[in-house]
């Protein structure tokens, strides 16, 4: 993290969770109809989480473990080493959790034996 940064840092640690928002730098070009990890059928690009978009940014709330100085401690990313931080925002249930939230076709993909030890594939880098 950069000096300038660090005292952004100031009472983040009283935060169990946070949001990470960051660049997919080893992408490829996206395609408008992708296949979803989860589905076998072709769905819109913006009806999925795939890491190739127009801009591709990516999301994950994370459990923030600690902090020290310029580090920060995480568990739960789904990202590559090295991946490029845009910023940081602490998750706050209030504003941040939609209770009732629609999940569109991934309703039936998301039991809690599905949820568990899902193991990226290439769709987050352009290495061979």
């Amino acid at each position: 993290m950069n000096e300038e940064y660090v005292d952004g840092l100031e009472s983040l640690d009283g935060f169990s969770h946070i949001i990470l928002l960051y660049w997919f730098h080893k992408v490829k070009p996206p395609q408008m109809m992708v296949r979803p990890y989860l589905d076998n059928r072709e769905r819109g690009l913006f009806a999925t989480r795939a890491p190739s978009r127009p801009n591709p940014i990516g999301l994950s709330v994370v459990e923030l473990i600690r902090i020290k100085r310029d580090k920060i401690v995480f568990r739960g990313a789904d990202m590559l080493d090295g991946t490029p931080l845009l910023d940081i925002k602490p998750y706050v249930p209030g504003f941040d959790e939609i209770s009732n939230a629609r999940v569109g076709w991934l309703e039936r993909h998301l039991s809690d034996s599905e949820k568990e030890n899902k193991i990226a594939d290439s769709r987050f880098t352009t290495d061979k």
